[in-house]
């Protein structure tokens, strides 16, 4: 029976999950956006989510605890208590954003994208690829 089972094992031990989950984390943090497989981005959002509000929390014991959760990586902490934790001060949750990508062509696993909520996505207007093929079909 699962009864309060909140985690996935995503075929791993969990030593082996505990620190891909906390480099992804640290990852995420570090460059805004990662690419991953759909299972693994949403056994990461808890993770992101509880370290953001340990960054809004502020203080020398939440600055500790994060520090222990991302593997002592003191770049990732400064970084998440000094730009992202403020960015988000007015937010009571909801920090990450999930985006399907499709399948992987090598063996069809679910992709997707986890991000910030505040990042702007860069989308390409239908209409200007409409146009541009118009414009080649002509030439």
């Amino acid at each position: 029976m699962r009864h309060r089972v909140k985690s996935v094992k995503l075929g791993r031990t969990s030593q082996h999950r505990d620190l891909m989950l906390a480099n992804q984390a640290g990852s995420l943090i570090q460059h805004g956006r990662i690419k991953t497989t759909l299972a693994k981005a949403k056994a990461l959002r808890p993770i992101v989510e509880k370290l953001v509000t340990l960054g809004k929390k502020g203080g020398l014991h939440s600055r500790r605890v994060a520090l222990s959760r991302l593997i002592n990586n003191e770049d990732w902490v400064k970084k998440l208590f000094g730009e992202i934790a403020p960015r988000f001060q007015d937010r009571n949750g909801g920090y990450t954003r999930i985006l399907k990508l499709g399948l992987r062509n090598s063996d069809a696993s679910s992709m997707a994208l986890i991000e910030w909520v505040d990042n702007v996505v860069e989308a390409v207007p239908a209409a200007a690829d409409g146009e541009e093929k118009k414009a080649e079909a002509k030439a």
